[in-house]
């Protein structure tokens, strides 16, 4: 490796002392948006430290595709640790490697029949209780049911509704709590008597005790439920050496909030979209009438899944728009080079799924909502599309959760139509991930195309659509 390579540009916008961290707290979107077009790498600092953003779609494969070169790392990374401990999402490679063989078992092809089975009857049960009329704070309704579809699934129904309560209202301070640690990296900082810190630090000791009461009672039930949890007490590895209780506690808390917090968010930017273009709704109620035909989520098989083709499109385009995983980092184990510029070892290095989602070079128009544009993808946007990562560390539960996120959007639009409620207005919530807020949508039933006669009707007072 060569180290006279020219050094890549600086992002505009730095600061004196604190770099480019003002940017990344106060128009983080922004501020990513302008970096394309200004290089295959760009540069950052935040406050002493200098990092190395991965902005085309080559360099953030090449980032992605070696990891032992780009291992996880970097002050998101090791702020998450507060949360999931040595967990899935934020371990190094070698305990990675180990975590992800016991683990895979239970996202394997053969077990999401079950799952689908399990999310689908969740789904009926949370939509039975909409009633036409009402007005839903949206961002809440669909964390609510991620978490219900995830205590279903992955931990066999052990979370309490007094549980579910609580992990509900803590996640948006345990998250935003995160982001600030990551830009503001002085732990001292953070140890000030400041209402913030407090409020941080109970809603992470809620989230520690709603897991291990979980974990607790599942040991304490002694039977295998046929779920995440039960194979993750099972699994052994080459060796025979099964997960330790730590180790479980750690997977639990990265579970539950991988299957909470992108999902949940990821809804609310559907039905958010969806109510600002008419034309995608009425093509999605068109086709989730003519799957589903007035049944339940429940009743539909994987072939009647694999219909849903506009469904999973209008999901593909809200994570284009809005990433959940926003903005990742690594950290380089040696002295290296990316796209011909060097990097030291220890450096910080940074990609964002935004930023490389929103490069008008692979998506023309990039802030518009246009789930058509996944009907024949390019292979460029095939491959900068990163809503669940690439290479070793791609999310594990990738097709479990775009089968959730597809089901729910075909349930809903079988059975409603959800509405903007005037003087409301939604915007981009930037945290550890990428929310909503001020999703407020009014419920309006309607009847399904093609639903049997004298079927039961929809919410309180069904309307013909």
């Amino acid at each position: 490796m060569s180290w006279a390579a020219a050094a890549p540009a600086e992002a505009p916008h730095g600061l004196p002392v604190v770099g480019h961290a003002v940017q990344l707290w106060r128009r983080p979107l922004p501020f990513l948006r302008e970096l394309s077009g200004r290089g295959d790498v760009v540069t950052l600092r935040l406050g002493r430290h200098r990092a190395y953003l991965a902005c085309g779609i080559d360099a953030v494969r090449t980032v992605l595709h070696d990891p032992r070169t780009f291992d996880k790392g970097g002050p998101l990374f090791e702020k998450a640790r507060l949360l999931v401990g040595d967990g899935l999402v934020s371990s190094d490679f070698a305990t990675h490697r180990r975590q992800r063989l016991l683990m895979q078992p239970a996202f394997g092809t053969s077990r999401l029949p079950g799952y689908t089975g399990l999310m689908a009857e969740q789904i009926d049960t949370a939509l039975d209780r909409w009633q036409h009329g009402r007005t839903l704070d949206v961002g809440r309704e669909m964390h609510t049911l991620a978490l219900e579809v995830a205590a279903r699934t992955l931990f066999g129904a052990q979370l309490g509704e007094r549980a579910v309560t609580e992990v509900v209202a803590c996640m948006p301070l345990v998250m935003r709590g995160v982001y600030r640690r990551m830009l503001v990296p002085a732990d001292w900082v953070h140890r000030l008597p400041l209402p913030v810190n407090r409020r941080f630090d109970r809603a992470r000791a809620t989230m520690h005790r709603v897991i291990a009461d979980t974990v607790r009672s599942y040991r304490d039930a002694g039977k295998d439920h046929g779920d995440v949890l039960s194979i993750l007490v099972s699994s052994r590895d080459e060796h025979g050496t099964s997960l330790s209780d730590a180790e479980i506690h750690d997977q639990v808390m990265t579970l539950l909030i991988g299957a909470t917090e992108p999902p949940g968010s990821a809804l609310t930017w559907v039905f958010q979209l969806l109510s600002e273009h008419p034309e995608a709704e009425r093509a999605l109620q068109a086709e989730a009438d003519d799957v589903l035909r007035g049944r339940p989520a429940r009743a539909l098989s994987a072939a009647d899944l694999a219909r849903l083709e506009h469904t999973r499109h209008i999901v593909l385009e809200a994570l284009r728009l809005y990433p959940p995983a926003w903005l990742l980092s690594r950290v380089a184990t040696k002295d290296t080079d990316l796209m011909g510029h060097p990097v030291p070892k220890g450096a910080t290095v940074l990609f964002s799924p935004y930023q490389l989602h929103h490069d008008q070079d692979v998506f023309p128009h990039p802030s518009r909502f246009d789930p058509g544009r996944w009907r024949s993808p390019s292979p460029a946007a095939r491959a900068a599309l990163l809503p669940f990562g690439a290479g070793n560390r791609k999310c594990i539960g990738d097709e479990v959760a775009l089968t959730e996120l597809s089901l729910a959007v075909a349930a809903v639009a079988s059975r409603f139509r959800l509405r903007a409620v005037p003087g409301t207005t939604a915007r981009p919530l930037v945290r550890a991930s990428l929310g909503a807020e001020h999703v407020v949508l009014r419920v309006e039933a309607r009847t399904p195309r093609g639903a049997a006669a004298g079927g039961a009707s929809v919410g309180s007072r069904a309307v013909a659509s």
